[in-house]
C-alpha cells in the first residue's frame, strides 16, 4: 500500500514539472484537406490494446521514464498509433528529461489539432491527432530549441516508421 502512495506521488510530482503552464493555449481546427476517421468507442476498443485505448481514447498517459520511444534515437518518422499519419520526425526530437519522447515541431498539414485542456487544476495545450482524435500528449512553450515549442507525447500514443 505504501509503495503504491509512494509511486503515485512520485507521478503527480514528475507530472507537474513536466506539465507548466503554456502562455498561448489556443485551439486550432484541422484543414479540410484531412479525411476523418470516425469510428465507435467499440471498434476502438478492439483495435487497440487495452493501454492504447486508455491513452489515445480516454486521454490517459503513460507513466514517466518508461515509454519505449522516450530514449528512442533511431532515424525515421513518429505516426499516431491509431491511423498511421505522420506526426514527427527524428529530427524534430530531443531529450526534455522529463519522462517523455519530446519534438520541438511537429509535420505542417494541420495533422496535430491543439486544444485547451483545463483538467488536473491546470491550464495546458492538449495535442489530439487531427485524423482520428486520437489524445497525444501536450504542447509546452518551454522548450530548448529555436522553436521554443516541447510537444510532450506519451510512447503509447505513437509508432515508429525507421528510415529504410
Amino acid at each position: 500500500m505504501k509503495s503504491g502512495i509512494l509511486t503515485l506521488s512520485v507521478m503527480l510530482l514528475v507530472l507537474q514539472s513536466c506539465t507548466g503552464q503554456t502562455k498561448s493555449a489556443k485551439e486550432t481546427t484541422a484543414p479540410d484537406t484531412i479525411k476523418r476517421i470516425v469510428r465507435s468507442e467499440a471498434e476502438w476498443k478492439k483495435m487497440l490494446t487495452p493501454e492504447q485505448f486508455y491513452v489515445l481514447r480516454q486521454k490517459g498517459t503513460d507513466m514517466p521514464f518508461t515509454g519505449k520511444y522516450y530514449l528512442h534515437k533511431e532515424k525515421g518518422m513518429y505516426q499516431c498509433a491509431g491511423c498511421h499519419t505522420d506526426l514527427f520526425t527524428s529530427d524534430m526530437k530531443f531529450e526534455s528529461d522529463c519522462g517523455w519522447p519530446s519534438f520541438d515541431k511537429e509535420i505542417e498539414g494541420g495533422k496535430i489539432k491543439k486544444v485547451t485542456d483545463t483538467s488536473h487544476g491546470m491550464v495546458r495545450t492538449e495535442i489530439v491527432c487531427t485524423k482520428c482524435g486520437a489524445h497525444l500528449g501536450h504542447l509546452f512553450d518551454d522548450g530548448p530549441t529555436l522553436t521554443g515549442m516541447r510537444y510532450c507525447v506519451n510512447s503509447t500514443s505513437i509508432d515508429f516508421k525507421k528510415k529504410e
